[in-house]
């Protein structure tokens, strides 16, 4: 049985796991991960649920809360939302999806939206199945 429930500092190795599954192309740096996953943990503006099946990590999401004019209010921005490869299909991801927007609704966001790469053709097809429409182009800019 899967529960959703809040992560925890002890969750990270296996949500790093997940985070190479997301981004495959990209190197990551597990203690620049760790650190950041720790003050989202700490954060009164972040929150981080996982998807467990026998004290394993199957899937992540994470919510972050922006105070926005647009919205005149809170809009929770959907960060990372990843469901092990062996593990797709099964509904995980539409209970990590539901749970991360109950929260944000609970602490007052009036939309939630969430950005994904041009190239994630499946993946866009799960958002829109789950009622997300595209409204803009995201731009982006290294520092």
């Amino acid at each position: 049985m899967i529960v959703i429930r809040q992560c925890a500092s002890t969750d990270f190795e296996q949500i790093f796991v997940l985070l190479k599954q997301l981004w495959p192309e990209k190197t990551l740096d597990s203690d620049a991960l760790f650190r950041v996953y720790s003050r989202g943990l700490a954060s009164d503006l972040q929150r981080y649920l996982c998807a467990v099946e026998n004290e394993n990590v199957a899937g992540f999401c994470s919510l972050t809360i922006k105070n926005n004019l647009w919205q005149a209010g809170y809009l929770g921005h959907i960060d990372e939302l990843v469901v092990s490869k062996g593990k797709r299909g099964l509904g995980i991801g539409s209970a990590l999806l539901a749970a991360i927007i109950g929260i944000a609704k609970e602490v007052g966001c009036s939309r939630v939206e969430l950005d994904s790469a041009f190239h994630r053709a499946e993946a866009h097809g799960f958002y829109e199945q789950q009622g997300f429409e595209k409204r803009a182009y995201l731009f982006s800019r290294s520092l």
